[in-house]
């Protein structure tokens, strides 16, 4: 009787001990912040995780008056309205023609009469989190393409800018300079830095020398998936520059308007 007396105690110590444990896993499991290796799906993205990596080194070697700069500039795109007025998915995108990276005329609407396009914006080849993304993209191209994409890339770098950006990456996709944003503006994906963020960009690395202008606007980093009529069927919109689309959206918005033909 008293062997079982101990090992009943002991089963039920066991038994607290277990729940205890797996209420401690639910609750570190809830409180998990977004961005960190466990989100709400269990998983970062792909990009993200890349992305994630120089927004923390950033952090590191920053001055608080840069961070305060660059916080109060996101705070500044949030507020002008500018996600609002975008276009957004069910609008029909305006036609243009840019020249690509070798001077070649490149039409929208042509390159729809293929399959559907992916469009992105990206601010510049001095832009880390551009690089970043850019370079992942390259590597998910065969993805894009098998299912039935072909990408472009706006930028309003000047051309041999844009082509040292293209050489810098080994870029296999089309990227269109769009002198002055003038096709940005069109697709309402434009916006002036606030004159703090200018007076950095420009010390840092000759915004103005990039994009031969001295206007200060820069897009958006949208990305929209339009289909072959011209409507757009998925938009990556964000205030915050470091954010990008996932190519696993991208991808998963072209399988969606393939299944519907």
């Amino acid at each position: 009787m008293y062997t079982k007396s101990i090992l009943a105690a002991f089963a039920v110590l066991m038994m607290t001990v277990v729940g205890c444990q797996t209420k401690t896993n639910k609750e570190n499991k809830t409180n998990q912040q977004p961005g960190t290796m466990e989100t709400s799906n269990n998983k970062v993205k792909p990009l993200d995780s890349l992305l994630n990596t120089r927004r923390v080194e950033f952090a590191k070697v920053a001055s608080d008056e840069k961070k305060k700069i660059y916080s109060e500039g996101t705070d500044a795109v949030k507020n002008s309205g500018i996600l609002d007025k975008a276009l957004n998915v069910g609008d029909k995108v305006p036609d243009f023609t840019l020249n690509n990276q070798m001077s070649k005329p490149i039409t929208l609407y042509k390159e729809l009469e293929k399959g559907p396009v992916v469009l992105i914006w990206y601010r510049g080849g001095w832009c880390p989190y551009c690089n970043i993304t850019l370079h992942y993209l390259q590597e998910r191209l065969p993805d894009i393409t098998k299912a039935g994409g072909s990408l472009l890339a706006l930028t309003p770098e000047l051309p041999d800018k844009s082509m040292n950006t293209t050489e810098k990456h080994s870029l296999d996709f089309l990227v269109l300079s769009d002198v002055a944003n003038k096709v940005g503006k069109e697709y309402g994906v434009v916006f002036e830095l606030t004159p703090e963020v200018a007076a950095l960009y420009q010390e840092a690395f000759d915004l103005h020398g990039y994009n031969g202008d001295e206007s200060n606007e820069l897009p958006l980093a949208a990305t929209y998936v339009i289909d072959q009529k011209g409507i757009i069927q998925y938009a990556f919109l964000d205030a915050d520059y470091r954010n990008r689309a996932e190519p696993d959206d991208i991808v998963a918005a072209l399988k969606k308007i393939n299944a519907k033909k």
